[in-house]
């Protein structure tokens, strides 16, 4: 074999790089995340409810966001797409790492389901009762006293040996502790009880904390009995259509009428809807599956609300703007409780 020539060497050398340059703008991974619009699924697979089958016509679909790590090339296709968009990794994950991210989604996915039960079966009034398990704990702060004990995916259910049945009852009673003060939680970590004693710190709002971000565990029992199986979908928006869901199929009421019905939003056991991110990518999920009516979270606009709203506008408000450009056809419809669904969908065949 014979020696390349100095012209072959650079022709091999100027094919090598351009060939690792087109790899790294397809393939190479940057310290971003992009979130666009991404599926709606028919809650009809998510559902089961032996003896409750939901037979009528049309679907109620959940809608998600996309989210994946940026590449240059869908970097790119973000900046020039307005319905997508550039996030840094720690507003997506809040500085956790991705496997502690995934906890706290699934969390939130499971709470939203407990809450939807409770809900649809609350309003068909049918058997079911909500046990308070304490506050589920979603991150601890650095400087917390309680860190290095504490962690995300724990439940606390005493301060001090004080059980209470909301998040709040514990918030009050800690904030009426002085800062520095000692106080022993007891908690759940792996389904064995725990006990820590330290000093409470003082929080931004100056009063006495634990340094916890928190929200309720709860357990919901329902007959006849029903099974959510959410699959690879995490967070807490889908509470209010899972809510829908489980309500035609334990009443056997058609309330869609062959409608194909998408929405989001959270909803709480008083059946209160509310806010999620992403509604805008959410509007053109539902618009690509054909839904006709597209339910959104409704607050009254404030100025000091929109100064901290997702693009400076409410829920509705954005659905609404999004529908006119992606989606002239579908109907954006405001709900502020789970009810306003229902009587919705009674009154438009």
């Amino acid at each position: 074999m014979g020696k390349f020539t100095r012209r072959e060497w650079r022709q091999i050398i100027i094919t090598v790089g351009l060939t690792l340059l087109i790899l790294a703008f397809f393939f190479l991974p940057l310290p971003k995340y992009i979130e666009g619009p991404g599926e709606a699924d028919n809650l009809k697979t998510f559902v089961s409810m032996p003896g409750h089958p939901d037979k009528h016509a049309g679907k109620y679909m959940i809608t998600s966001v996309a989210l994946s790590q940026a590449r240059p090339v869908s970097y790119l296709y973000a900046k020039l797409n307005p319905i997508y968009s550039i996030e840094s990794v720690d507003d997506v994950t809040g500085g956790e790492s991705n496997a502690t991210y995934d906890k706290v989604q699934d969390f939130y996915m499971q709470s939203a389901i407990n809450e939807s039960i409770y809900t649809a079966y609350k309003a068909a009034h049918k058997s079911v009762t909500r046990h308070y398990l304490g506050i589920y704990v979603l991150s601890v702060d650095a400087k917390s006293p309680f860190a290095g004990s504490l962690q995300v995916g724990d439940t606390v259910t005493k301060v001090n040996g004080r059980h209470f049945n909301s998040m709040v009852g514990y918030q009050h009673y800690i904030q009426q502790q002085k800062v520095g003060q000692s106080a022993t939680i007891t908690y759940q970590h792996n389904g064995k009880t725990r006990h820590v004693t330290r000093k409470l710190m003082r929080l931004p709002t100056k009063k006495a904390g634990i340094g916890i971000t928190l929200t309720d565990n709860v357990k919901v029992t329902a007959k006849p009995k029903v099974t959510v199986d959410p699959g690879q979908i995490g967070g807490p928006s889908g509470g209010l259509m899972f809510s829908l869901q489980i309500y035609t199929q334990v009443t056997g009421q058609n309330l869609r009428h062959g409608q194909k019905i998408a929405g989001t939003g959270t909803v709480d056991g008083d059946g209160n809807v509310g806010e999620i991110g992403g509604i805008d990518k959410k509007i053109v999920a539902a618009k690509k599956a054909g839904a006709t009516v597209f339910f959104a979270p409704y607050v009254k606009p404030s100025k000091l609300l929109l100064k901290y709203e997702e693009h400076h506008q409410t829920n509705y408000q954005l659905a609404k703007a999004t529908a006119k450009k992606y989606a002239p056809n579908m109907k954006v419809v405001p709900v502020k409780t789970f009810n306003d669904a229902v009587k919705y969908l009674q009154a438009h065949h």
